[in-house]
Formats: structure tokens, sequence, C-alpha cells
């Protein structure tokens, strides 16, 4: 019997890996960074190598008081190592996604059985957004694995009520802290407070609270970077990061970033993907998980999330995710309970094949925005160049067809499926999307660094340019004779300005010295 578990553990180990390399690391420097984001991410951590500040972090010459430094830090050591390009700036979050993934599987099989832990994990892995951030050159996925390794430890240093446990909450929220601030503090403490009182046992939350040690732990983590941060930059860093980028964001809608209280509703349904149709079993079990520690304690961590955000003034699809760990354990315990493949299946494929269709929908949209209209035409080359419709509808089919692979369980079968979802994502859907949106800004840089431009961006925030043309650009209204980077339904106010490059809607173009009256002119 040990001889075959130690097998199991073995396959398991191996499958997961490769699903890790699959959904994280394959491609991971291929693509072009995505604006608004990774761009963002990438080009302050630029801006602190070439400045040597590695104190504060810069945006356009301008202070960033979004996140911590975490991300930062490591991005940058990945681009000393590396050298500054996609791999590298990516690559810090594929690793804190093999740690989340790896969390989830050990946590999952110590708490219930091989199986279930094989399963959530692949879910999780397999997963629209996760295997979407979980790459991507931001912090979400390096807070997304401290959060639950702090989640995990609190539910152990319940059953369990050991030191080490208490400690080791105290390190995984002080690196959240690092990474992305207070939001690593309030999910475990709510969570963890709600599921203490539900237990009638809060006297042992608040040892666990003001356990001096933890405390002294978490400060040691924390403080010093808070303290010399705070001497740096004084009151600019209290109200831009605590009042501004914390409490702003929940009390109003940032950067037009709002929506309704049903706002996560529909991201929960496509986020979750391929594994959406596991939701049902899920709900229908929601008194009698109730009943049981650890799924009590997983059902307020996802209720906590969910219902916390969408109270949210500013509401981004990202946010729920730090209340999916959770619900991939859930999902992994009723997957043993559905008979037919098929009805899980159903939903990744019929997404596929919403998505094959895509070009039939661009072709009914008509606009009178230049910029969009460059996009949708540029959109429908591309996806008529790729074989677009071909690929998603075969994609769709393979999903299908797994359903009624004989000999093989009811799990695998899904499993099958959502690694062909998740292939079709990273290595079509994804780089069409690169290629749509952000190879214009990094070709158009390109041409800047080599021609040694000095440019002006306007009426766009492209932050990815900087870090491809390695310069700073203003962004502000361009003068007569300088080149500027915007896009087509601005070029008419530039006054018939001589375009040096244009694709899908990014235009990269020179006013004139004087106004000319001849229209728009481009270099050859």
């Amino acid at each position: 019997m040990t001889s075959h578990s130690e097998h199991s553990t073995r396959l398991d180990i191996l499958v997961l890996a490769a699903l890790f390399i699959m959904s994280f690391f394959a491609g991971l420097g291929s693509g072009p960074l995505f604006d608004v984001d990774e761009g963002a991410f990438s080009e302050a951590t630029r801006e602190m190598l070439a400045s040597g500040n590695y104190l504060t972090t810069y945006l356009y010459g301008e202070p960033r008081f979004d996140k911590p430094i975490l991300i930062y830090w490591l991005q940058a050591l990945s681009v000393k190592l590396f050298g500054l390009n996609e791999f590298a700036f990516r690559l810090p979050s594929a690793l804190a996604s093999t740690v989340w993934g790896s969390a989830v599987y050990l946590f999952t099989r110590r708490m219930f059985d091989r199986s279930t832990a094989f399963f959530a994990t692949a879910t999780m892995v397999l997963s629209l957004q996760v295997t979407i951030i979980g790459k991507a050159a931001i912090a979400d996925a390096l807070l997304n694995a401290v959060l639950a390794l702090s989640m995990f430890t609190i539910f152990l240093y319940y059953k369990e009520r050991k030191q080490k446990y208490i400690l080791l909450t105290f390190a995984a929220i002080g690196l959240g802290v690092m990474t992305k601030g207070p939001v690593a503090i309030l999910i475990p403490a709510a969570v963890s407070f709600i599921f203490f009182l539900l237990r009638r046992d809060l006297q042992s939350w608040f040892k666990a609270v003001f356990n001096p040690s933890g405390i002294l732990l978490f400060t040691v983590i924390v403080l010093p970077w808070y303290t010399l941060e705070y001497l740096d930059q004084g009151m600019a860093f209290i109200e831009g990061f605590f009042f501004k980028h914390n409490i702003g964001r929940f009390s109003s809608p940032m950067e037009q970033h709002g929506g309704s209280l049903w706002y996560y509703i529909p991201v929960l349904l496509l986020g979750i993907s391929p594994a959406t149709g596991l939701l049902g079993p899920v709900f229908r079990k929601v008194r009698p998980l109730t009943t049981d520690p650890l799924n009590s304690y997983l059902l307020t961590w996802f209720s906590f999330v969910f219902i916390f955000f969408s109270l949210s003034g500013t509401k981004l699809p990202h946010y729920i995710i730090y209340g999916y760990t959770p619900l991939f354990i859930l999902m992994a315990q009723g997957l043993h309970s559905i008979r037919r493949a098929f009805l899980i299946n159903l939903w990744p494929a019929t997404f596929l094949l919403l998505l094959a269709c895509a070009p039939l929908f661009v072709s009914h949209i008509h606009t009178d925005d230049l910029y969009i209209s460059a996009l949708l035409e540029s959109a429908t080359a591309l996806m008529e160049q790729s074989g677009h419709v071909l690929l998603l509808s075969i994609a769709a089919a393979a999903v299908i067809g797994c359903s009624f692979f004989s000999g093989v369980s009811v799990p695998s079968r899904f499993i099958a499926g959502g690694i062909i979802f998740c292939l079709t994502i990273n290595f079509h859907i994804m780089p069409l999307a690169a290629r749509l949106l952000q190879e214009p800004v990094k070709e158009a840089a390109f041409i800047a660094k080599e021609r040694g431009y000095k440019i002006v961006m306007w009426k766009i925030n492209n932050p990815s340019f900087l870090v491809y043309s390695e310069t700073l650009t203003e962004r502000r209204k361009p003068e007569p004779g300088e080149i500027v980077l915007t896009n087509v339904k601005y070029l008419e106010r530039l006054q018939n300005p001589i375009v040096i490059y244009e694709k899908n809607g990014i235009v990269l173009a020179k006013t004139p010295d004087s106004v000319n009256r001849g229209g728009s002119q481009r270099v050859q």
C-alpha cells in the first residue's frame, strides 16, 4: 500500500509540474507586456534600476505609491539575472504561482486526501483568471501565494494550537503587506475572526492575534521599509498609499473602475472556467458544508472576499481571485459526485465557441471612434490570418470529446478538457490579444529607441513604451516639432503631422514646425 501511495504521489507531482509549466512558464517571455498594469509595474522596476533608488518606486519620473516594494525588488533581481525583457519581469509571478499551487496541494492533501488535493490544484492552475494573473508582471500572484499560506496556517493553528503556525501566519501576512498593503491583513484577520466567533472560540483568536513573538516577527518584516519610505516621502506616502490607494479604493471608484453590486457574479462565472460547472454541487451543499470546521472556514473565506469587494467602490476583476483558493478546494470535493463529464465540459466548450464567433460579433459593431474602429479592423484581419474560427471550433469539439473517453474517470475527463481550454487561452487567445493591443506599442518604442527620438505621450497611457524605449516620456500635448505617441482618433488635432509609424490605431508622429494645410503625411 505504501509503495502504491508513493507512486501515486510521484505521479501527482509530475502531472502538476507539467501543468505549472504549461500554465505559468510556457511562453513566459514570448508576448509583449500588457498595459496598463504590466507596463506600469515593469516600468517602475526599470526606473528603479536606472536610478539606483531601491526605496521609492517611480513611474513617468513621478513617485508611484500604488503598491509596496516587494514585487519590485523581486522583478529587479530577476532583471539583473536575465536582462531587461518580458521573461525577467514575469518570472517572479510565475514562481509565486508555483508556490501558491504547491501550497494548495500540500494543505488539501493533509486535510483531505491525495485525490482531492490533486484535483483542487489542477482546477486552480487551469482556470482562466489564474493562468492569466499567475504569470502577469504585477503583484497579484505573489499576494495570492502569501495570502493562501497565511490562511492555511491560521486553520492549522486552530486545529493543532501550535506556536509555529502563529509565527508562520504573521510572517506570511508581513510578506503580503510588503506586496500589496493592508489587504493582506484585512482578509486573514476578518475571516479568522468570523470563523473563531462561529466556533465560539474567540479567546484563542485573541491569543494568536496578540502573540508577542508573532507581532515582533511581523514588525521586523514590515516596519523597516514603511518607516524609511515615510522618512523619504513624508505625508505624500501616507496620503498616496494609505488614503488614496487603500481607503479611497473602497470608499469610491478609482480611475473609473466601478461597478454594480452584482459585478463579480459574471467575473466569477468566467474567471473559474473551465470549472464553472462545479459551482452547482458546492452551492447545493452549503448547509452540510458548514457543519465541518474546515469547509466552514473555506466558505467563510470565499464569502468574505466576494461580499467585501462587491461592496467596494473600486472594482477590478482580479480582486475576487483572493477568494478563489478556498473555492477550488470546495469544488474538488464535489468533483467525484459528478456522474457525467459532459455536464461540466459543456461550459468551457461553449465559452470557446463564443470566442470562435468573435469575427461575426465584430462585424456588427459600428462606431465613430477611430481608434476602436482601427482595432476592430485589425482584430478581424488577425483572426482571419490565425485561423481563429477553425482553431477555436476544433478546441471546443476536443473539450467535448474528452467527456466520452472510455475507461477514464469523470474527474480525469474534466482535467483533460481543462488542459485543452488552458492551452487555447495561453497559446492562441492571449498571443492574439498581445499582437492586437501591445505589439504596436512595442514596435513604436523600438523605432524611437533606434532613432534616438525624444517622445511625448499624449491622450494615452502605455507605460510599456517606456520599458521598451528605455527612456522617460512626458505625458502632455506636444509642441510644434516634437514627436508624439498617441492613437488615431487624436491625430487630426495635431494639425497635419508627419506619421512615422501607425499600426492597429497606435500612431508615432511628428508635429510640424509650423501649420500646413496638406493633410497628415507618412514617412515611407
